[in-house]
């Protein structure tokens, strides 16, 4: 009997030694699933922007002033918003080369109706709007249904909306806003408590969607983060709100006559644009779609989604978003003219949503990347001009940041294959 005890010891023994020995090797397994599980590109992008924050404080101690931080908060807030509708676009696998003529030209039929014309701050706002609208559904069905390549047709579109623009004008120049509801729509800031209180909603919201989507992939036996990480991303989330908050609810009047304090409106409206969107293209059906048909058109359209219908959305989307930043500009601004929309508008929402760590290949990003990138690019220009440097070596640090981003997006991608991940 005590031969047969130990006999069936010994198994039990080496099973254990096994056992603890596959538990060692899962280990480093466990922590590389972590450790691709986070959005390792924003944490990229937010390490450049710290960079960029720490180079140019030291070389101009402007830089990070309340002032500067709030200003440089409202420059992209225009350009932020025209660039979640390149994001969209981005995600099916597409591109719209004309966001930055249908800004300029949307933000001029305002104008117009406004000024000349005398219409309600209401109406001028809801045509340029529509007209938005209706431009990316007349693009969409160019590509869906004449099966012309979106490039082209967003190339023609750009060279047409920009001649419309300028007949729209004629020869009267610049159009001066006046309407207070227009000149507010980037220009009013919220009360101090009102920000406060606008900031903590948000974090909680955002925790409990955090915490929410991790039970439920728990229950549906999904892989997720340690819960650490997910309540340390959390937690950044909440500093960095509280952060931005803080530095526009100081005082910035820079000659200490009336105070100027509160979060600007168009720096509201940009964030509303990017949660509204995330929120789409995350939590629908419709956002699951978006990025079935940008990670494989052909498979999505055998699972039987409706592809034309996808991508016919997105551009009347990333149109409709196109106008709002061109309204957004023009109320900022305090006035539109000929060059708006014109210039590196277009090049600026396009490489905002690639640096934020949109890919340029379909199916892979989110709208908080037009808010990364369009903070890399807002700095890198912000800065120079406060070093007073010329337009080139902005041109050229903005050309070689984007091939930066772009680079390393192919690289991963060129991973993921060889890998075999999607």
């Amino acid at each position: 009997m005590k031969n047969i005890e130990q006999t069936t010891a010994r198994p039990e023994s080496a099973q254990s030694r096994e056992e603890s020995s596959a538990s060692a090797r899962s280990q480093p397994s466990r922590i590389a699933r972590a450790w691709a599980q986070l959005d390792v590109g924003s944490l990229t992008v937010v390490f450049g922007l710290v960079v960029i924050a720490v180079v140019f404080q030291i070389a101009n101690h402007n830089f990070l002033s309340p002032l500067n931080l709030a200003n440089l908060m409202v420059q992209i807030s225009a350009v932020g918003a025209i660039s979640v509708g390149v994001v969209l676009v981005l995600l099916i696998g597409e591109i719209d080369l004309s966001v930055g003529a249908v800004s300029g030209f949307c933000a001029s039929v305002m104008a117009v109706l406004s000024i000349k014309a005398h219409q309600p701050a209401l109406v001028a706002v809801g045509v340029g709007v529509l007209i938005g609208a209706a431009i990316g559904l007349l693009q969409g069905f160019w590509f869906v249904k004449l099966h012309v390549p979106a490039f082209i047709v967003t190339l023609a579109g750009s060279l047409g909306w920009f001649g419309a623009q300028l007949y729209v004008l004629g020869s009267t120049g610049t159009l001066n806003m006046t309407d207070p509801l227009i000149v507010g729509i980037a220009n009013a800031r919220l009360p101090v408590i009102l920000g406060w209180l606008l900031g903590i909603i948000f974090v909680g919201v955002n925790a409990y969607a955090v915490l929410l989507e991790r039970r439920q992939r728990v229950r549906s036996g999904l892989p997720v983060q340690p819960l650490g990480i997910a309540l340390g991303q959390v937690a950044i989330v909440g500093a960095g709100v509280f952060l931005a908050i803080g530095i526009m609810n100081v005082d910035r009047s820079p000659a200490g006559f009336a105070p100027v304090r509160g979060v600007p409106s168009a720096v509201l409206i940009f964030i509303a644009f990017i949660v509204l969107f995330d929120f789409i293209t995350r939590r629908t059906r419709f956002g699951r779609y978006v990025f079935a048909v940008g990670g494989n058109a052909e498979a999505a359209r055998r699972a039987g989604i409706n592809v034309n219908q996808i991508r016919m959305i997105v551009f009347v989307l990333a149109s409709t978003l196109a106008a709002c930043g061109g309204i957004l500009a023009g109320s900022r601004l305090l006035a539109v003219n000929q060059s708006s929309g014109s210039g590196d508008v277009l090049l600026n929402a396009i490489a905002a949503a690639v640096i934020g760590g949109t890919s340029l290949f379909g199916g892979r990003g989110s709208t908080w990347s037009a808010l990364l990138g369009a903070l890399v690019i807002g700095s890198i220009s912000n800065g120079m001009d406060l070093l007073a440097l010329s337009s080139s070596i902005k041109f050229m640090v903005t050309g070689a940041v984007l091939l930066l981003a772009v680079t390393l997006d192919a690289y991963a991608r060129s991973r993921r294959e060889a890998s075999g991940r999607s």
